[in-house]
């Protein structure tokens, strides 16, 4: 029989943690609860035991920390991940693990952007930098996912246990995704109602803050997963500004004869010396980069074959 684990992070949920593990417990009475609590002040591990949970605790704070826990201790064929705070619902959750249980993808988001998020969402910002989010990766890195930082995920085995952890916060949902574009894994997505919080509950996502963390993610892994495009248009930039100096430069020279602007020769020298510099970077971290996919594919096919003989044993 496949084993579900449900993974529930939690930092100050008290208000609605108890009725999360009783939903989910109620739509998928075989799977297994966890709630990983990350440092609550409130009764939040508490009640998530009273309701059936088993209650782990992740004392880094900080979303990323408790989910590189979760995946690390906790084995299972499917995973699904949901928020605390009772805004996801639990009648979509079958049909999530179904999907990566009949091997249908690797990795299924519930999908609220596509379904109520932008009428239940009474916070305008947070909807600005959904789409802005949205919008930014598809166009980097070519793809077309509708909900990028979705709390409301199902896993494969294959893909938690290879997936490497760097973020610390809100912003690992982002990395997430991008991870599973880059490395071919199968994602599906679902279309799941979205509720704004109960009253009582309050959201731990700080709008600039976090925001700017998921831009600087962005960009840290478009460097990290297409350098070479990265540091292409960083050696386009670098030229269009040489070319600018050492324009007057050169019409000076074939006019009379004479380099007056010794300055803007050497600063239009340098700039292009970065130009090509970043140019030649791009394409020797690009090579790194193909070889790190292929190691991490060989990992996998490696983890997979392992799994798959434990199994029939």
């Amino acid at each position: 029989m496949s084993t579900i684990a449900v993974l529930i992070p939690c930092f100050n949920e008290a208000e609605t943690i108890g009725k999360v593990v009783r939903d989910y417990r109620a739509a998928l009475p075989n799977a297994d609860i966890y709630v990983f609590d990350n440092n609550s002040t409130d009764k939040t591990g508490e009640l998530a035991e009273k309701a059936g949970a088993v209650v782990r605790h992740e004392y880094r704070q900080g979303k990323g920390n408790v989910i590189r826990s979760m995946f690390r201790e906790v084995n299972a064929d499917c995973y699904l991940m949901t928020d605390g705070d009772d805004t996801y619902p639990a009648e979509n959750a079958p049909e999530l693990v179904r999907m990566i249980l009949e091997k249908k993808a690797d990795m299924v988001n519930g999908d609220r952007l596509s379904s109520t998020y932008f009428q239940e969402n009474k916070r305008p910002f947070h909807n600005f930098g959904n789409r802005m989010v949205r919008g930014l990766i598809n166009r980097i890195f070519g793809t077309n996912v509708r909900d990028i930082m979705t709390g409301y995920r199902a896993f494969s085995p294959g893909f938690v246990k290879n997936f490497p952890i760097l973020s610390h916060g809100f912003e690992i949902e982002t990395e997430m995704t991008i991870f599973a574009v880059e490395r071919n894994f199968v994602i599906r997505e679902i279309p799941v109602a979205y509720r704004d919080r109960p009253s009582g509950s309050v959201s731990k996502l700080n709008t600039c803050s976090d925001g700017l963390k998921v831009l600087r993610t962005i960009l840290r892994l478009f460097q990290e997963y297409r350098p070479f495009a990265f540091f292409g248009i960083l050696a386009l930039l670098f030229l269009l500004a040489a070319i600018l100096c050492m324009v007057p430069v050169l019409r000076e020279y074939f006019t009379t004869g004479l380099v007056p602007r010794f300055p803007t020769l050497i600063v239009g020298t340098s700039l292009g010396i970065c130009s090509l510099l970043s140019f030649f970077s791009g394409v020797i971290l690009s090579v790194i980069v193909k070889q790190r996919s292929q190691a991490t594919e060989l990992l996998m096919n490696l983890y997979l074959e392992v799994n798959r003989h434990g199994k029939e044993r």
